[in-house]
């Protein structure tokens, strides 16, 4: 099993070299109490389904997944493989707080929607997280970062904390993302990325509805 998944991975390397584009995130000294916050975060259990309590957000989630499951298409053919891909990135984004609209661009920055990229920097996966971080806060295995879940759940919790410490600016939040805070390409290349993903009417209201 780890021999076809090192396997896979470098086959897709090999097919789409050099279209990662994550930089390098930068190894912080947390202090203890953060550093537990935040592993926390990343322990929690994983959902495979967004759950909501008011039938009106159910519906505006459902029209929000068929519209950007025929978007994505050209880019990952499997249907239940990119309908996969959205429901993880809608309860993941909207767990932190995070528009799926900018979760969907940064990956289309980082990754190009390729799992197995990894960059120069060696970051990894679709959001492209750079390895300390599973020594930081998780297991210590940064293969696990391979894992579509597991790697979005660790790209939402990062960028909700890089926004929480730069009082909610997203430009320089993006910018410590990448590990080029205060430069505007990566930044102007997410929110363009963004600006593309349409969102579907009332969409933004699902996070108040939906259940951890």
């Amino acid at each position: 099993m780890r021999r076809a998944l090192l396997l896979g991975v470098l086959l897709a390397l090999l097919a789409a070299s050099g279209r990662a584009q994550a930089g390098a995130q930068r190894e912080e000294n947390l202090p203890p109490a953060m550093r537990a916050a935040l592993a926390g975060e990343i322990d929690a259990g994983l959902a495979h389904t967004p759950q909501f309590d008011n039938p009106a957000h159910l519906v505006s989630y459902l029209l929000w997944l068929a519209d950007e499951s025929v978007r994505l298409r050209r880019r990952i053919p499997d249907r239940l493989v990119r309908e996969n891909l959205l429901q993880t990135v809608w309860y993941e984004a909207s767990r932190a707080g995070l528009e799926p609209s900018l979760v969907l661009g940064l990956i289309q920055v980082e990754s190009g929607f390729n799992k197995y990229a990894i960059s120069r920097a060696g970051a990894i996966g679709l959001m492209q997280v750079m390895p300390f971080w599973t020594r930081l806060l998780g297991n210590g295995d940064p293969e696990q970062l391979l894992r579509m879940r597991v790697n979005l759940r660790y790209g939402c919790v990062i960028l909700r904390h890089y926004l929480d410490e730069e009082h909610g600016n997203l430009f320089f939040a993006l910018g410590r993302y990448n590990g080029s805070r205060g430069q505007a390409a990566y930044p102007d290349a997410v929110l363009a990325a963004r600006r593309a993903w349409r969102v579907a009417p009332r969409a933004l209201q699902l996070a108040a509805g939906i259940r951890r």
